[in-house]
């Protein structure tokens, strides 16, 4: 057991490094290719944020562990709404000014709906994975069209959040580089953890996944959506959660379900409608005032907490 916590611990390092030297690699080339401050905040950090759950998630699926591959996923959505933003609006309440997430909102949730009700069918076929990738561009290209939109405040806000600190050109390729090597040799690791974990422990992967996998995957969102609080940049932190719930959805579910097929397996419907009834709660906290209160932070903090008690329910007694 502890071999397989070491193991966990070290991928999970290695997995939040890799994660970081990609946000700020990435986020430089982009910018240095043309990329507004908007859209690379919107998008490129939010999606290099979301890294380490797309290689734990294609790990899992190449090792024939499609529950942890799902249960990171779905996992990891609930942890980005309950924990992740409920955190960072308890450090400063969020206001979203931009219009884009306003109007991403509506449409994060019928995606949810939408991956729920063909994961309610047992599995998630290849074809539906290709949908969901080809949702992914347009997603993108949807918000680069309403970006220009935007205020001039929440465009200084991203400009100065994304910005700061920008590495020269090579040295952006190196981090690049280099988180992708710390994101691939992480995951791997991290995931064989999580199953010797799961093994030694008799709980099911797909348990694991939901947890440790899911907290563990979304510490790079955590990080930059809390910093992006206590600078005041609501916008920030709101998207990030945003974009990579998307990401999530869109990307690592799209892309795995076209390596393999994924099957509900561990994963109960109940998790299912977990995942949809957080991101439906977010929308009225959203759209009231346009503003997240630390009283409706603490409210999706307790959500989230219950929903771990119930987890708790399926360890195996004794």
């Amino acid at each position: 057991m502890l071999i397989a916590l070491g193991m966990l611990c070290a991928g999970l390092a290695l997995l939040y490094g890799g994660g970081s030297w990609l946000v700020r690699g990435a986020s430089s080339v982009a910018l240095r290719a043309g990329m507004s401050p908007f859209m690379v905040g919107l998008t490129v950090v939010a999606f290099a944020t979301s890294g380490p759950e797309l290689v734990v998630s294609v790990t899992s699926v190449l090792e024939g562990a499609d529950d942890v591959a799902l249960g990171n996923v779905v996992g990891s959505n609930i942890a980005n709404i309950g924990l992740v933003l409920a955190l960072s609006v308890l450090v400063r309440p969020v206001r979203v000014e931009a219009k884009v997430l306003r109007s991403d909102m509506p449409w994060l949730f019928l995606v949810t709906l939408l991956v729920v009700w063909w994961l309610m069918n047992g599995r998630l076929q290849r074809l539906e994975g290709l949908a969901l990738f080809a949702g992914l561009i347009l997603f993108v290209f949807q918000n680069l069209r309403l970006s220009g939109q935007e205020s001039s405040k929440v465009l200084a806000e991203f400009n100065k959040a994304v910005s700061e600190s920008v590495p020269d050109s090579l040295n952006a390729w190196l981090l690049v580089l280099a988180g992708m090597a710390a994101l691939g040799g992480g995951g791997t690791v991290f995931v064989e953890g999580a199953i010797r974990i799961s093994e030694l422990a008799g709980v099911s992967k797909g348990l694991v996944g939901l947890t440790i996998v899911a907290v563990g995957t979304s510490l790079p969102e955590l990080a930059t959506s809390i910093i992006a609080s206590m600078k005041d940049e609501g916008d920030m932190a709101a998207g990030n959660v945003i974009g990579s719930n998307f990401f999530n959805l869109l990307g690592v579910l799209g892309l795995t379900s076209l390596i393999h097929p994924l099957h509900l397996g561990d994963v109960q419907i109940f998790d299912l409608l977990a995942m949809a009834g957080m991101t439906a709660i977010l929308i009225p906290i959203m759209y009231s005032g346009f503003r997240i209160s630390r009283g409706e932070g603490l409210a999706l903090l307790l959500f989230y907490g219950g929903y771990l008690v119930f987890l708790a329910q399926r360890l195996p007694s004794g």
